[in-house]
């Protein structure tokens, strides 16, 4: 053929992590057939759907059956009651300036976030790192100049704006609580990016798809904070929260303050959706409707509290024996630096070895990710336990 296409994707670094992080398992499995594998790798939900959940979405099916309450293509910003439940959840968390008109569902934060930069030009891109990858390639892929924000055993993982003076206008990625490191803005950190954007006329890009893990006092949104309707967009999932990783449901806040020369954001991205996306299932939604309130909502924060019990027994871990870390309080992930300087892949060799472990080498996730090592707590709280008394004997 001789078309042309677009070789920014030739750009895009090819990413062994999980395929040799398989590779290495599967060669520990054939070697040692007896040897249980405890899985603290990939950030993937393991409990069930609630049936206040799943009961919701059967009523919804029942409905498809019946000429008269069967629903074809669904509105392609999401049926007015899920919107409605979005805003009632902002409101909650104190936000209430997010309506249901600027709420947009979709079918997943990574779609959104992959998607965003079809609406944006050639604007300069600040990324954290270490960092979840979809935001790196998506701009890579449509060949935008991205600069790190570096996050380091001594900002805590929690990188500060630069100088406001003589930075151009850019597209900020934030993550809070952050996938990998488990890092949590506070209220005066989450304001200086807020207050950086403002001066700079930049956009912030704000991943809340960990939200729900938030105990402490800390913002749950960034529309908690003054000004960020005039900077910011929000994307956020019932993936973590809900248990949606195989449903698939999210949704962006594109507040109508946004505006460049005169024209909305909000505008564009209301026409990115309809043209290239058909809308969430009325099942999905209405699954998606009943775990924001009632039994629904109390059921997955139960299966939340699952998780950070299991958060929580490895920090207690790592603290008593004085091993750096972040995140475990306010969210599914523990960051750790791994001990006697080891690097991360050598660490994952070494817990796999030792205890059947199976963890996250830092390095995947950037540079400032190499001699740290993610585990999640997605896993039994039965499993947790064991991996926490293996641990112990290191």
């Amino acid at each position: 053929m001789n078309i042309k296409l677009n070789d920014h994707f030739l750009e895009v670094k090819e990413t062994y992590l999980f395929s040799d992080i398989a590779k290495r398992v599967k060669k520990f499995q054939e070697d040692n057939p007896d040897r249980e594998i405890i899985r603290m790798g990939i950030g993937d939900v393991t409990l069930p759907l609630p049936d206040s959940v799943t009961s919701a979405m059967e009523e919804a099916v029942k409905e498809m059956s019946d000429k008269d309450t069967f629903h074809g293509y669904p509105p392609e910003y999401g049926y007015a009651f899920l919107r409605e439940a979005i805003a009632a959840h902002y409101k909650d968390i104190g936000a209430p300036t997010v309506t249901p008109e600027i709420i947009y569902v979709s079918d997943g934060a990574k779609s959104d976030l992959g998607n965003l930069p079809d609406i944006l030009g050639d604007n300069p891109v600040i990324i954290p790192d270490p960092v979840y990858p979809v935001y790196v390639d998506s701009n890579i892929m449509n060949g935008r100049k991205i600069s790190f924000a570096s996050g380091n055993e001594e900002n805590g993982f929690l990188p500060l704006p630069p100088s406001a003076e003589g930075t151009a206008p850019s597209v900020i990625y934030l993550c809070s609580p952050n996938n990998p490191t488990g890092a949590v803005y506070n209220y005066e950190g989450l304001t200086a990016w807020v207050d950086f954007a403002l001066a700079t006329g930049s956009l912030i890009i704000f991943d809340a798809a960990y939200e729900a893990f938030i105990t402490e006092d800390k913002p749950h949104t960034i529309y908690e904070i003054p000004g960020a309707e005039n900077c910011a967009v929000e994307v956020s999932s019932f993936s973590k929260f809900a248990g949606f990783t195989g449903v698939r449901c999210g949704w962006t806040v594109v507040p109508d303050t946004l505006e460049v020369n005169g024209v909305k954001l909000s505008k564009f991205w209301a026409r990115r959706q309809a043209t290239k996306f058909n809308g969430v299932s009325y099942v999905t939604q209405k699954g998606a409707a009943a775990s924001l309130s009632g039994k629904g909502l109390e059921d997955c924060k139960a299966n939340i509290a699952y998780y950070k019990r299991n958060a929580a027994a490895l920090a207690e871990v790592f603290t008593a024996k004085g091993i750096y870390f972040t995140g475990g309080v306010n969210s599914p992930y523990i960051w750790l630096k791994c001990p006697g300087n080891m690097g991360g892949w050598e660490f994952f060799d070494l817990i796999l070895g030792r205890f059947g472990i199976v963890g996250t080498p830092g390095e995947g996730f950037g540079s400032n990710g190499s001699g740290f090592f993610r585990l999640t707590a997605f896993g039994s709280y039965e499993n947790t336990i064991k991996a926490c008394g293996y641990f112990r004997e290191l």
